[in-house]
């Protein structure tokens, strides 16, 4: 363990010594405040993190992850690219360590999120800006039914068959919030109190975030959420996004491009880059979209079906909840093999097109590592931390299969390492025997 600290101490001096002394010491201050020791796959040890904490999302690796990654390179890289951004964590932990970040992000609330991580910020400004929230949405008046008409109708109370995330009262007083912060004129300080306010509303309802999604908190119907919690939870989020902005708002690299869309689109839009860095959605059939509907209806970032429709098309193919087109053309050993056998099992399936599904998620795929090996330069790395699956008894080796269809499109392979275990469905055994690799590809 002792040695696990003094080599990433090692790592994070080797790659700040090129910063200037405040630089340097400001990304090792940030760094202290990380919890090394857990496995840097997982995020959960960073929820206290400067930034990190603004909000809890599920699905990242922990800034230690982008370290290690950076830190095996040749050469330190002076800019970056992550066509996954997520949660920030490669962008954010690439200012600090003084390169230019390059994120991508199609979740329109996490764009926000990461863009509230990344921007400067003029405090005072900020300050007013949460003075005039706070006094105009205390006089707005907000019809949650009106101004939420096109969202499920679970969202606010009396909901379907019993069941309801938001009261009227409370989601009149989240509403109220939106409609104040929507009517800023600045620009940057709405944002982040737009994401705030987002990181308030799983803790305001009725529901809690648990493995793939969501579910009704123990004893809900008797929970009582008084409309006051809005305002308080609002303002601890502000206070703690101050205290952060104030210490370590100044990073060694303060610029960034944020790209908001499809990947498999956007990367068109991408300029050159030293490397990549990226964890995509694992193709185990499931819709990462639905963890955010709070934060999306509740926010207006979507207002009607049809919004979410185009938000989930614009996702890669790495599940079956909604009806599209699973028409692909990639084609390896292993993959051709794979699908193979998951059609000589279809009939054990809960959704018959999985087999489909698998090929043209790795279609996906294929179009963002063919962007990239447009925008890395040549004998630049492209990182990618990837989960296998496993459907009716047949594995996906997600990480094998990425090394075959890469070399196809002008990728060398440097290494495939296992970072953990990941624990398969109940259906599938529900043991932790599904792994979870870093593929490192060179750009040749």
């Amino acid at each position: 363990m002792e040695m696990l600290i003094e080599q990433l101490e090692t790592n994070i001096t080797a790659l700040t010594d090129r910063l200037g002394v405040g630089s340097k010491l400001l990304a090792k201050n940030w760094f202290a405040r990380h919890d090394f020791l857990s496995p840097p796959s997982t995020n959960q040890s960073t929820h206290d993190l400067p930034f990190q904490r603004w909000y809890r999302f599920k699905e990242a690796f922990a800034p230690r992850a982008v370290l290690d990654a950076i830190s095996s390179l040749d050469t330190a890289p002076s800019t970056c690219v992550d066509p996954f951004g997520g949660s920030g964590t490669t962008a954010l932990t690439a200012q600090f360590l003084g390169i230019r970040p390059t994120t991508i992000e199609v979740n329109p609330f996490l764009a926000d999120l990461i863009e509230a991580k990344l921007q400067l910020y003029n405090t005072e400004a900020l300050l007013t800006s949460f003075r005039q929230v706070v006094d105009d949405a205390s006089v707005i008046r907000v019809d949650p039914r009106e101004e939420l008409w096109g969202a499920p109708q679970t969202l606010i109370a009396p909901g379907v068959g019993g069941r309801w995330i938001y009261s009227v009262q409370v989601a009149e007083r989240i509403l109220a919030y939106r409609a104040a912060i929507d009517a800023l004129t600045d620009k940057a300080s709405a944002r982040l109190l737009r994401v705030l306010l987002g990181s308030t509303l799983v803790a305001l309802s009725n529901v809690v975030i648990s493995g793939k999604g969501r579910r009704y908190r123990s004893g809900w119907k008797n929970r009582v959420v008084p409309v006051s919690a809005v305002h308080r939870m609002f303002e601890a989020a502000f206070l703690n996004a101050v205290e952060d902005i104030v210490r370590f708002g100044r990073r060694p690299c303060t610029s960034y491009t944020l790209l908001r869309g499809d990947a498999r689109v956007a990367l068109a839009n991408a300029t050159t880059a030293d490397f990549a860095l990226f964890s995509p959605p694992y193709p185990n059939s499931f819709d990462y979209t639905d963890i955010y509907n709070l934060e999306l209806w509740m926010l207006g970032y979507l207002k009607t079906p049809v919004d979410n429709r185009e938000l989930r098309e614009a996702t890669l193919r790495s599940h079956v909840q909604i009806k599209r087109s699973f028409e692909a053309t990639s084609s390896s050993p292993s993959l051709d093999r794979t699908v193979a056998e998951l059609r000589s099992r279809r009939s054990e399936m809960w959704d018959k097109q999985i087999p489909e599904m698998v090929r043209a998620y790795f279609d996906d795929l294929i179009a963002v590592l063919g962007e990239l090996h447009r925008v890395v330069i040549p004998g630049g790395s492209v990182m990618m931390v990837v989960g296998d699956s496993r459907y009716a008894g047949v594995s996906i080796d997600v990480g094998k299969i990425l090394v075959e269809l890469g070399k196809g499109i002008g990728f060398d392979l440097s290494s495939l390492s296992s970072m953990r275990s990941m624990r398969s469905s109940a259906q599938q055994g529900g043991t932790y025997d599904l792994d979870e690799t870093l593929v490192h590809l060179i750009r040749a």
